[in-house]
C-alpha cells in the first residue's frame, strides 16, 4: 500500500482523529463508571464517522477509481527474474 495515498486525505485525517478522541472520551467516563458520558464518547466517534463522509462529499477525499485495477500474477505463473553477472 505504500505506493498509493489511501487515507492519507484530509477527509480521512479528520474523521478519524475525531473518533480516536470520541474513543479517548467513552474510555475514560467507561473507567469512571459514568455511563452519560461514556455515551457522550460514543456520539463524537459517529461524529466522526459522520464529518468524514461529508467531508469526503465535499471532495476532500479519495478520489474514485474509474478504471478497473489490474491484479498481478500468482508467482507460481510469473516468469523468473534472469540474473545477470
Amino acid at each position: 500500500m505504500a505506493g498509493s495515498s489511501h487515507g492519507h486525505t484530509p477527509a480521512a485525517w479528520t474523521g478519524v482523529i475525531i473518533a480516536f478522541i470520541g474513543f479517548c472520551v467513552a474510555g475514560a467516563f467507561m473507567v469512571m463508571a459514568q455511563p452519560v458520558g461514556f455515551w457522550a464518547g460514543m456520539a463524537i466517534v459517529v461524529l466522526g464517522g459522520v464529518l468524514g463522509a461529508v467531508m469526503r462529499a465535499m471532495g476532500l477525499g479519495q478520489p474514485k477509481q474509474t478504471h478497473a485495477v489490474r491484479h498481478a500474477a500468482p508467482a507460481a505463473t510469473r516468469e523468473p527474474a534472469s540474473v545477470e553477472g
